[in-house]
């Protein structure tokens, strides 16, 4: 247990002391955000230096290699990097050629599918039970496909939902703090010890926090996808490795909200050319009911604790 607050606080520390200097130097090199021409209040937000993830994924990576210097956890960071360093390579074509678009949808499904295979193989000969709450299950080789669409699901979703200020470090943080909390419990009743996962992810809460000091409204700076796809993938790696996966879409509840509304409202236009919700990912379409970012933010973080709460609840009353 000491170890878990010592890298909340490790993570913490480093993230708000390595965030001014991220931000002079986003701002030195102009690498600013783009913003998309149909967000169109968020025209304002036009030139707020971007790649603010590398802050938090230096504070995060530090703090959990520092504390639990174990395969498990350098696999987790490993897989953080990887999916961060996807995100700055699109971040920085954006910025650089100043665009919209960085990389191309299938070269960033490429990268990320790639990652995904190796991690997932990798799992699955660490094991292919998974968990629901309530007991385990061996699903044996399609251990490998759930795996990888977790990852997909995972680092797609988690960078939807990063599109107000502190939406998905909010939520990401309200997410670590129980999805920690479910793999903690577990472990400290039958072993005495929490896991290394348990490390990740409160270094993953201390990042979270530093950054939102930076990030809530009005944003001095946005994560980008070097940070929201790390997130995603260390999301996912957390959920593959732990075999929580029914805990890991509860406790990240509103990242599946957001992927689903684009699917959705995706879907619905090209059967009928009428939209479901006046702008998707959910969020933008509350944007334009009128509601405030931070009512937003409020929301989103409200529910997933909610439901992160009684996840894990559940979880404990089955031990």
């Amino acid at each position: 247990m000491i170890k878990i607050l010592l890298a909340l606080i490790t993570a913490f520390a480093i993230t708000l002391a390595v965030m001014p200097i991220v931000i002079y130097f986003t701002k030195k090199l102009k690498l600013r955000q783009t913003i998309l021409s149909y967000v169109d209040k968020h025209f304002s937000k036009s030139g707020t230096p971007t790649m603010g993830g590398i802050g938090f994924l230096i504070g995060i990576a530090i703090a959990t290699l520092v504390l639990e210097l174990d395969r498990t956890t350098v696999i987790c960071v490993v897989v953080m990097l990887g999916y961060g360093v996807v995100g700055f390579l699109d971040d920085f074509i954006k910025v650089y050629f100043r665009r919209n678009e960085g990389l191309k949808p299938y070269q960033k499904i490429i990268f990320q599918l790639l990652i995904a295979v190796i991690i997932s193989v990798s799992a699955y000969n660490n094991s292919s039970e998974i968990s629901y709450l309530f007991g385990k299950v061996d699903i044996g080789y399609f251990a490998i496909p759930l795996n990888i669409f977790l990852f997909l699901a995972f680092t797609n979703s988690v960078n939807l939902t990063d599109g107000l200020d502190g939406l998905a470090s909010s939520v990401m943080l309200v997410s670590m703090i129980f999805f920690g909390g479910v793999l903690a419990v577990g472990a400290l009743i039958t072993s005495g010890q929490a896991p290394s996962l348990s490390i990740f992810c409160a270094a993953i809460v201390g990042g979270m926090i530093a950054f939102l000091i930076y990030n809530c409204y009005p944003a001095k700076i946005f994560m980008g996808d070097t940070g929201s796809l790390a997130l995603g993938g260390a999301f996912a790696v957390l959920a593959v490795y732990s075999g929580q996966v029914v805990a890991a879409a509860l406790t990240g509840i509103m990242f599946v909200v957001s992927a689903v509304s684009v699917i959705l409202q995706v879907l619905h236009y090209k059967r009928t050319k009428r939209r479901i919700f006046l702008m998707a990912p959910f969020h933008h379409h509350l944007e334009k009911k009128g509601l405030h970012e931070n009512k937003i933010v409020g929301i989103y973080s409200g529910i997933t604790f909610f439901i992160s709460a009684l996840t894990l609840i559940a979880a404990i009353s089955n031990i």
